[in-house]
């Protein structure tokens, strides 16, 4: 088979992600309904009880020492940077969503399906557990983007690689800025970044090698254990799919993200202009304070913890300000602040989006329903 012609593995055939667009008819998944008894639900209950200890346990931490005098320096001290805070964050989950869309274009998905799905997994991740969010983009709302699952997921862990690599890199970027990364904190950064690079590259150039040992595991095994080929499948189709994107299609991924968290730094930025944040000697902040802040703060979401990341987040950025001499009351208030907006403004489109979808299809079934129909395993 030529190199340039798709491939055709399980019936579905690809076309490369970054290149021409050329259609794939990929068979839609449609999970089945399987709604939770009253045991599964408290089951559910109680996995979530571990995170909203942890985010209880990080807030106390968080608000130890706080004052509430500090409310009261608290001002719109310049309005018009409302602007950079808006466009910042309209550029960051825009991008998102255009990258995500490069990613799934040869399945055929339409760029406002993928924003809206997108839009619509975040707002569940704010406000349910488990990253529900997550495994909604990569099952219920398969169908919507002409998609396996597993192509679906394959695209995930390529975006959430994507965003360690480069949060790590902004890190490594401002490590000597302000007063400087602790020493342990510069080693684990170094670690992500080997990791999550490492994890790239196999992903690109171990992608198209993988293919022939996996068949030929596969061809070994016994037919009592023919049930195991869909797991063959499936690591095809994700192989498949990330060998497609290429070294040159990757870079140019890599610098989407970096234009992305950069918008959203200028979000952090400009939210600090708006209520005047400074250190507390009085001056500006440097450069790298709204960078290490971002970085910091999202790598709070990797902490198990009650929807949203609250409490990791807000430790994190207040630690990520505090380094740069902000004083630690006006720190953790900023972050209280830039948390509140990104949750009310991710949570509010994201749920409007959901709510139109419906609506134009004229199928008003609640999230919560639409979550019972997630499969119990991998198709």
């Amino acid at each position: 088979m030529s190199e340039n012609q798709p491939e055709d593995l399980g019936g579905v055939r690809q076309a490369h992600p970054l290149g021409q667009s050329r259609q794939m008819r990929a068979t839609p998944y449609a999970p089945p309904l399987a709604p939770a008894t009253a045991d599964e639900h408290h089951v559910n209950l109680l996995k979530t009880l571990p995170g909203l200890v942890i985010s209880a346990f990080f807030l106390w931490w968080t608000f130890r020492g706080f004052k509430l005098e500090t409310l009261e320096n608290i001002r719109l001290v310049a309005p018009l940077w409302i602007i950079g805070l808006l466009a910042g964050t309209c550029l960051s989950y825009g991008l998102r969503s255009y990258r995500w869309w490069l990613m799934m274009r040869s399945a055929g998905s339409r760029l406002s399906t993928c924003f809206r799905v997108l839009m619509t997994s975040l707002a569940a991740n704010n406000i349910l557990p488990l990253r529900i969010g997550d495994l909604m983009r990569i099952f219920t709302y398969a169908p919507d983007l002409n998609a396996s699952p597993s192509i679906i997921l394959s695209t995930v862990i390529l975006e959430k690689l994507l965003d360690v690599f480069t949060l790590v890199v902004l890190l490594v970027m401002t490590a000597h800025t302000g007063e400087g990364l602790p020493p342990k904190t510069r080693v684990l950064v170094k670690m992500l970044l080997v990791i999550s690079g490492t994890g790239l590259i196999v992903m690109i150039v171990g992608s198209r090698a993988l293919v022939r040992p996996i068949k030929a595991i596969f061809a070994k095994l016994p037919p009592s254990l023919a049930k195991l080929h869909k797991i063959e499948h499936w690591l095809l189709l994700a192989l498949d799919a990330i060998r497609q994107i290429g070294m040159v299609g990757m870079v140019w991924l890599f610098v989407q993200s970096l234009v992305i968290w950069l918008s959203e730094s200028l979000l952090y930025f400009s939210a600090m202009q708006m209520i005047g944040i400074r250190t507390e000697l009085g001056t500006r902040l440097d450069w790298g304070a709204p960078l290490q802040a971002v970085s910091l703060a999202n790598f709070a979401f990797l902490v198990p913890s009650a929807p949203g990341g609250i409490g990791p987040f807000e430790w994190a950025c207040k630690g990520a300000l505090v380094i740069h001499g902000v004083a630690p009351s006006s720190a953790l208030l900023f972050g209280l602040l830039i948390h509140f907006w990104l949750l009310v403004s991710i949570t509010g489109v994201g749920g409007a989006l959901f709510l139109a979808h419906r609506l134009h299809r004229s199928r008003r079934k609640p999230l919560l329903e639409e979550i019972e129909t997630l499969p119990a395993e991998m198709p």
